[in-house]
């Protein structure tokens, strides 16, 4: 089981954090801060630099995510880019990811979920240093999964403007 959960970690969180550095370096082709920025503009988010830097640094949690470090935090932070993702892009385009819809965002989701009710495995930071058995668990990931809905739901309603008709897909 450790080593399953080894290897969702490790992609999930490593694919969370190329695509941080993506909006926070602009490396593997992406905008860097600058177009993420306009990025979040187009999607009508007011304080669209702070809300791209805080994305971005949300993405390199992944890398939390795939040393097994931190873990309840490292899943709280790809929860709430992935809701944020669903709420402004992906929710009114439908359920299936081959129409630009959520399908993909709820699965990277709930794998952030689950390793933390499960614990992030033998092979984990957490583990080594002995904290596993005490963040983790059902408890735990409900937590998270709140605490991950409350800020999203914080974050749309507090910087996002409705009705924004921002862009159609996601920058690189």
């Amino acid at each position: 089981m450790s080593l399953g959960i080894l290897l969702l970690r490790v992609v999930v969180g490593l694919t969370f954090a190329a695509h941080g550095a993506q909006k926070m370096f602009g490396w593997f082709g992406g905008a860097g801060q600058p177009g993420t920025t306009v990025f979040f503009q187009k999607l009508g988010f007011r304080a669209p630099g702070l809300m791209a830097f805080t994305a971005a640094l949300a993405e390199l949690a992944g890398i939390l995510f795939a040393l097994g470090l931190l873990t309840p935090l490292a899943a709280l932070a790809i929860a709430v880019v992935m809701l944020n993702a669903i709420g402004t892009v992906h929710w009114r385009k439908g359920f299936f990811v081959t129409e630009g819809g959520y399908e993909f965002n709820i699965v990277l989701l709930t794998v952030g979920i689950a390793v933390v009710a499960t614990g992030p495995g033998r092979w984990s930071l957490d583990h080594a240093i002995g904290w596993d058995g005490d963040i983790t668990g059902a408890w735990w990931a409900a937590g998270v999964l709140l605490a991950a809905l409350a800020v999203s739901t914080a974050t749309l309603r507090l910087f996002h403007a409705k009705d924004a008709g921002g862009p159609q897909e996601a920058p690189a």
